[in-house]
């Protein structure tokens, strides 16, 4: 399918018209900072103004989801150390993030990860609090009902108080004089330390004029603490302190159980192999080398890198030849020759031969600007706000409003002040339906846990919103919809041929070697394991290995002497250079191989070509279905990849397909998401580190679990098994969380729905609103675990 123009056309530099300005000026420095305590849009905006309102301070971003919050600053009007000290506010703890001079990080892997110092301690704090609510609130509510219920009820149907209800209100003596005095501080404990978080919440969304669901809450216990306090001052029974603790600590568990949700979803991750590289082997030129800081290499320096290892900075090959694995970085799924003069990029991985390369100016690698450029995404990236938070901006105003109303209404009929406040104390009791501040982490919470149950990791409340918003699906190619390993697709060589080039691949470390080894060695049938660097275990069980008399590791290639008999393993130039024949059927077999984007292998003995192995990528099982699965949603669906046109036909052919775009290197792949955003809400699948930019840039990124850590880390979603199926399964997820949502909602309006009534008629007892309480936390609880996908 031919790309649209608007799509294709020139990339645009990674850098924005703001962040040019400042290169121009030269004069500003960046920042990045971890925040604990953010958990809403709301942190975001006010940690932005509060970053601002610093001297010196020129922009700054913050995102939730990371808990990174990017300052721009001129270094001669402030410092790294003011910035963390100005966001060190009400609750909010700032730190430099682990990693280089400018917080950014050096290694993948610590955004969302509990590798960085005190990354649990905000879930420490947060359940040391809720315990605390829990301790006092059974040491309260056992006497409270013993005592105070009772009364109320008694009082509420008229057939007398008890004996304690005049104690109870200190009119009479005895050890019942305690009891609401002893209430009202403990209580007010409770309050002030478990309820914290919350009032912490409250004030921050005033502040921003952002009503939120913490607001809510606080309104509630905040109301029923005063009303309380206010009718036990006036010798009154009907007290709340109960509602006070048992709504403040039931909302602080729920928070907890989510933070904790969270942290047990990141820690589902396994830890994914790391790319970067911290230390490279200086070549002088007596030829020995140093092991140094990859900082300490200076421009025009030559760098070795030996067989299997991983180029640490960007550079010249110097000398010689080698093949080099570029996938991580440019997503290309073959192997690339470098001969000397040629280019060669960090976080390549040499796979044949050793290379000597000549650092280029900057000594830093395409794996560092990847990170640096996923980062600057990440933390500029806002989270959106809740639907339980949207709901509260509309409710509060009208609550207040109408406790203020209320309130004046009473005082103009001549009922006194006490009992004025007292009245639209009740309407704020009564009306703020504080349950949408318990639905909503419970929600949270358990539909995290339900999608890693199912092998699939959210980081962020909002990924399930988003996801019911998606246009378009962007998939990279090779590692996401193919497997991204090499496997042997053919075999055209005598069978005799074919078992002495396995036996002489075994010596080589070409992921091709590994993969002919593997399908086509006698030794393949008893478990041949891969090396790390490519290649395979010693294979001294093959019956040929001890007739390999000699062996020669070329570029493109290896030669050998087996059992008498010469063999040449390689590709077309291999065979002309040494001057070995190649018929002409071979040759076009051949290239129709590596034109539809395959690693041709021409193989043959004493001078002559035999026979090709063609050894490629192949697709992965379930890719068929969930494109059309997906495609069956009227989402749109992208690839693009860094191969070439011809290896992508079999998806340019595929019905659900819309678009395919082929020859993308990662700065194409991020300008192709932005030029898509232009058509709706895009979401991206991918798998590796060439792929994190993208996967940030996107609306929603999705990272299968055989990726990279950067890989893992730029997107929203990790599907942690490797099941390319799961993007299907977390499309029906965030469809059932949204009918979840939907449900607590209604549910957290039950409260309400009892108590307005009563209210109304002038039958509200204090019992009653607990007993709605209790039956409003229990519904939404029994509702939030159900199984999402058998409702």
């Amino acid at each position: 399918m031919a790309p649209t123009d608007d799509i294709m056309r020139k990339p645009e530099s990674g850098t924005d018209e703001r962040e040019a300005a400042m290169h121009r000026l030269g004069a500003e420095d960046r920042v990045f900072l971890r925040v604990d305590g953010m958990h809403c849009a709301t942190c975001e905006g006010f940690l932005e103004s509060a970053a601002k309102d610093c001297k010196g301070v020129v922009d700054a971003a913050a995102s939730y989801v990371t808990e990174t919050v990017r300052i721009t600053y001129d270094p001669d009007r402030a410092s790294k150390e003011t910035l963390c000290d100005a966001l060190s506010t009400l609750g909010y703890s700032a730190t430099l993030r682990a990693g280089g001079n400018d917080g950014s990080p050096t290694v993948i892997g610590q955004s969302r990860r509990s590798d960085e110092p005190n990354e649990r301690g905000i879930d420490e704090v947060l359940g040391f609090r809720y315990a605390v609510g829990v301790i006092f609130g059974t040491f309260m509510l056992l006497p409270y009902a013993v005592l105070l219920y009772p009364a109320q009820l008694s009082s509420f149907f008229g057939d007398g108080t008890l004996d304690m209800y005049a104690s109870a209100s200190g009119l009479g003596g005895g050890d019942g004089l305690l009891i609401l005095p002893l209430f009202l501080v403990l209580t007010g404990v409770v309050l002030l330390f478990t309820g914290l978080p919350l009032l912490q919440g409250a004030y921050v969304s005033l502040k921003m004029r952002q009503p939120n669901t913490d607001l809510l809450v606080a309104l509630t216990i905040v109301s029923a603490y005063v009303y309380s306090t206010i009718a036990f001052l006036l010798g009154r029974i009907d007290v709340f302190y109960d509602l006070t603790i048992l709504v403040a600590a039931s909302v602080v568990a729920a928070i907890f159980y989510e933070s904790l949700s969270k942290q047990r979803a990141m820690d589902r991750l396994t830890n994914l192999t790391i790319s970067h590289v911290t230390e490279a082997r200086r070549y002088g030129a007596d030829r020995m080398t140093t092991m140094v800081d990859v900082h300490d290499l200076e421009p025009g320096e030559r760098v070795l890198v030996r067989e299997g290892e991983r180029i640490p900075v960007d550079g010249v090959l110097a000398e010689g030849e080698c093949t080099v694995d570029e996938a991580i970085v440019t997503g290309e799924s073959l192997p690339v020759s470098k001969r000397a003069g040629d280019d060669v990029v960090g976080g390549a991985v040499v796979t044949n031969g050793a290379a000597v390369l000549t650092v280029s100016d900057g000594t830093t690698s395409s794996i560092d600007r990847l990170i640096t450029s996923v980062w600057n995404l990440q933390s500029g990236e806002h989270g959106v706000q809740r639907q339980a938070d949207r709901l509260a901006s509309v409710i509060i105003p009208v609550v207040v409003g109408g406790a203020v109303l209320t309130g004046l209404g009473s005082l103009l009929v001549g009922t006194g002040i006490p009992v004025a406040v007292l009245t639209a104390l009740g309407v704020l009791l009564v009306g703020c339906p504080w349950a949408l501040g318990l639905a909503t982490p419970l929600s949270v919470a358990t539909s995290i846990e339900q999608a890693v149950e199912r092998g699939i990791v959210i980081f962020d409340e909002t990924v399930f919103e988003r996801l019911r918003n998606v246009d378009v699906v962007v998939f990279d190619k090779t590692g996401t919809l193919t497997t991204g390993q090499m496997d042997v697709l053919e075999a055209d060589a005598p069978s005799d041929l074919l078992e002495t080039v396995a036996a002489l691949e075994q010596r080589a470390s070409h992921p091709a070697a590994a993969a002919i080894v593997n399908t086509l060695g006698k030794g393949s049938q008893d478990g041949d394991r891969s090396r790390a660097d490519g290649g395979v275990t010693d294979g001294s069980d093959h019956e040929h290995a001890a007739d390999i008399t000699e062996f020669t590791s070329h570029a493109t290639g290896v030669e050998g002497v087996v059992a008498d008999t010469r063999v040449l393993v390689g590709n077309l130039d291999l065979f002309a250079d040494l001057g070995w024949s190649v018929s002409e059927q071979i040759a076009t077999r051949a290239t129709g191989a590596r034109t539809a984007g395959q690693l041709p292998v021409v193989v043959g003995r004493d001078g002559h070509a035999e026979g090709v192995i063609v050894v490629g990528d192949e697709p992965r099982p379930s890719w068929d279905d969930t494109l059309t699965q997906l495609s069956d949603r009227d989402i749109e669906i992208v690839v693009l990849t860094g191969d070439d046109e011809a290896a992508t036909d079999f998806l340019d052919s595929h019905p659900a397909v819309d678009h395919v775009f082929a020859g993308v290197p990662p700065a194409g792949k991020t300008a192709t998401i932005r030029r898509l955003q232009s058509r709706g809400q895009v979401t991206m699948v991918g798998d590796g580190t060439n792929d994190a930019p993208a996967l940030a840039t996107a609306d929603l990124g999705i990272s299968l679990g055989g990726g990279t850590a950067l890989a893992s880390d730029a997107a929203d979603i990790s599907i942690v098994d490797d099941d390319l199926a799961a993007v299907e399964t977390t499309f029906d997820l965030a469809d059932a969380a949204r009918r979840r949502v939907t449900q607590n909602n209604g549910l957290a309006l039950l409260y309400n729905l009892v108590t307005m009534p009563l209210a109304a008629t002038g039958l509200l007892n204090p019992v009653f609103a607990m007993g709605a309480v209790v039956a409003t936390g229990g519904l939404l609880a029994a509702n939030s675990f159900r199984d999402l996908l058998h409702e």
